[in-house]
């Protein structure tokens, strides 16, 4: 089983056998990292790598309208909202689960969960990660599906929720009704 410690990055290639610092394409003014998330957050990466999503939960600071609002009657801990167009690919997605120790990490935003290195880094184990859906399931994550992620985005933008927006430069941009 893995420790508290232990750190987590998705992909589609299971051939990565050291991962170097780079810059990331959301975050242009950060130094160059390698990028990893931990363990309660990680089924936000349990998707094909491209697919457009957004992320949210309830935090201490959420107000009751807005986790009526957003999470309305689901019990789960986490809501992840894809596109429509993305659900095939996420079927057919294999997905590799690399694990880090967290040595040389450090935590750049606890509630979302990422983590950076500056140093390049070895993993310590990589294993497949089977069907996405049911690895979803067993995470106590909703998977929800939606034209378009947009709406959501400029709703949640507002509110108190937690929430992560990854890989939006891939969402739908035209109005899809």
């Amino acid at each position: 089983m893995f420790t508290i410690e232990d750190l987590f990055h998705y992909s589609e290639d299971p051939t990565i056998s050291r991962f170097v610092p780079r810059e990331h394409p959301s975050h242009p003014g950060l130094t160059p990292a390698v990028w990893a998330i931990a363990r309660m957050q990680a089924p936000m990466y349990y998707l094909p790598r491209d697919c457009p999503r957004i992320a949210f939960y309830q935090t201490p600071d959420s107000t009751e309208g807005d986790i009526q609002r957003f999470l309305g009657l689901s019990r789960a801990r986490m809501v992840i909202t894809i596109e429509n167009r993305w659900y095939p690919r996420l079927l057919d997605t294999r997905l590799y689960q690399y694990t880090f120790s967290s040595d040389t990490f450090y935590c750049l935003d606890k509630l979302a969960g990422y983590y950076l290195s500056h140093e390049a880094v070895e993993p310590i184990d990589v294993m497949p990660m089977g069907d996405l859906l049911a690895k979803l399931s067993q995470e106590d994550v909703e998977l929800r599906m939606t034209p378009s992620l947009l709406p959501l985005r400029d709703a949640l933008l507002t509110s108190s929720l937690h929430f992560s927006m990854i890989r939006m430069r891939n969402a739908q941009i035209e109005d899809v009704r």
